[in-house]
């Protein structure tokens, strides 16, 4: 498909948008919009895209109640029909793919070939934990010698879901699938940069059956409506993924009311390329995981870690390949590196590239790019000690920094707060497993792109968050383990009081 016709098509699925302002999605209704609204822009053409409801406490409160009203219903529901219900979404976000995609290309400005897939791994999302939904609750049998114990598990309650605004609406159904599988009933807060998708996603999950109240959408900015929902009595967990230090805001504010957290949070994540590697492979997994989707994902490999004996080869042929990567619209079917999200955050992203040059590195920017895109770049002669090796950027920006040894290589890739995310790239696999073992990170990848399997567990450590989603270590976040010891009849009770003093 042409461009024009992504462009009409996109045009189709956003006049509703800009016709009538979005409103909250509370008891399976959307509200009239009567309050404060804010804007959301098109990041390519800053198009005003539709002004959305600014939620106020009062709204989060509202949501959350309806939420806590529906939960009693939705968790003694038995998990045959919330398997059918899931799938049934997922119909849904498969019938409605094109139009997922475009919608959200024109609010991330993230490039149409990588928002058409986001579509479909939503949809796979919620497949995956709508089959597991009969078994949500199993526990396991823990027999002792006079004793049987065995558990179970329950779904923990309203729970809040915050989301970020790089690829929404699949992370959203990261987060909400499980909950819904699990019977908790969710308060969803999508990001005020990117709030359309979320629409949509209500909209499919109304359609599909989901009983009023099950899910919730509350828009509004993190300060007053995050805020809100972490505070409201009635939630009894927040999922969470963002910065860094949003989440430990999170956490200060859920701590009166002594809410479960489940935080995915930054990385600076390192990619280590030996010199006996596959340079060919690991070139290629070294461009996509830092250029793919603007570079706004936490898995990105933001810093890359490069044997001295291959470093300067493997610099000249980055060169080569930034001067190749497609910049521009990000609804043209052969951009593959649109605009940053919203003028506040290529500010900060061209603001490192000057903090880099301030310390001494080499700035090597790809020259097609032009305003709003940010171009690809490299930060070459850097060291660990930089800021731009250190903090989390968030854009299509590459940090190099050579090693001498394998020893060196563990401490440089160590040597941040994050630990999100590892790759490495090496002919030995015994190598392979060292590292994979020492490195500071919740997911290793060994001569590998950033590949994501649904049961397996998908999380970091140190400031990189807390908690694992994926498979059965979902549910874990969502439920409650419960566990009944039965006696046998025959062990010894003890006596008190009963014999004479």
């Amino acid at each position: 498909m042409s461009l024009a016709e992504h462009r009409a098509r996109a045009d189709a699925a956003l006049v509703r948008f800009r016709d009538t302002p979005v409103g909250h999605f509370v008891g399976g209704r959307f509200e009239p919009v009567a309050g404060e609204t804010f804007e959301t822009r098109a990041p390519f053409d800053d198009a005003l895209l539709a002004r959305v409801a600014a939620g106020q406490p009062a709204d989060v409160e509202r949501a959350a109640r309806a939420a806590e009203d529906a939960f009693g219903p939705w968790a003694s529901l038995g998990g045959a029909p919330r398997k059918a219900l899931l799938h049934r979404i997922a119909d849904g976000i498969e019938a409605r793919a094109d139009e997922i995609a475009l919608v959200e290309s024109s609010d991330t400005g993230q490039p149409i070939r990588f928002m058409s897939k986001a579509a479909a791994r939503a949809a796979e999302n919620f497949r995956f934990f709508a089959d597991r939904a009969e078994s949500a609750r199993d526990g396991l049998a823990l027999p002792a010698e006079r004793h049987l114990n065995y558990t179970l598990r329950q779904p923990i309650g309203p729970v809040g879901v915050i989301t970020p605004w790089n690829t929404p609406f699949m992370l959203s159904t990261w987060k909400i699938a499980p909950a819904l599988a699990s019977g908790c009933t969710v308060v969803h807060k999508p990001a005020e940069w990117s709030p359309l998708s979320a629409v949509l996603l209500a909209e499919i999950a109304r359609d599909a059956g989901l009983p009023d109240g099950v899910l919730n959408t509350v828009h509004g900015v993190g300060e007053v409506a995050g805020r809100a929902l972490t505070e409201a009595l009635p939630i009894r967990a927040i999922a969470f993924v963002g910065e860094s230090a949003t989440g430990a805001a999170i956490m200060a504010q859920g701590a009166p009311t002594l809410k479960r957290v489940h935080f995915e949070l930054g990385g600076k994540n390192p990619v280590l390329v030996f010199g006996d590697a596959d340079l060919d492979r690991a070139l290629e997994a070294v461009v996509f995981m830092i250029f793919s989707l603007n570079g706004e994902r936490c898995t990105s490999s933001s810093r890359l870690l490069v044997e001295e004996s291959i470093h300067d080869v493997f610099a000249d042929r980055l060169r080569a390949r930034l001067a190749g990567i497609r910049v521009g619209d990000p609804l043209d079917p052969d951009t593959e590196l649109g605009p940053l999200i919203h003028p506040t955050h290529r500010a900060k992203v061209a603001r490192y590239l000057e903090i880099a040059a301030e310390e001494g590195a080499q700035v090597v920017s790809a020259p097609a790019a032009t305003p709003p895109c940010t171009p690809p770049s490299l930060l070459l002669g850097a060291h660990n000690a930089m800021r731009v090796a250190q903090e989390e950027i968030f854009g299509p920006v590459l940090t190099v920094v050579p090693f001498a040894d394998e020893a060196e290589a563990l401490r440089l890739a160590n040597d941040v707060r994050y630990g999100l995310a590892a790759y490495v790239w090496t002919g030995d696999l015994e190598r392979g497993h060292r590292l994979a073992r020492d490195l500071d990170a919740g997911m290793i990848w060994l001569n590998s792109e950033n590949n994501r399997h649904l049961p397996a567990p998908f999380g970091g450590m140190k400031a990189s968050g807390i908690g694992r989603d994926g498979g059965d270590y979902s549910f874990e976040f969502f439920m409650e383990t419960k566990n009944v010891c039965v006696a046998l009849g025959t062990h010894p009770i003890p006596r008190l009081g009963a014999d004479p003093v």
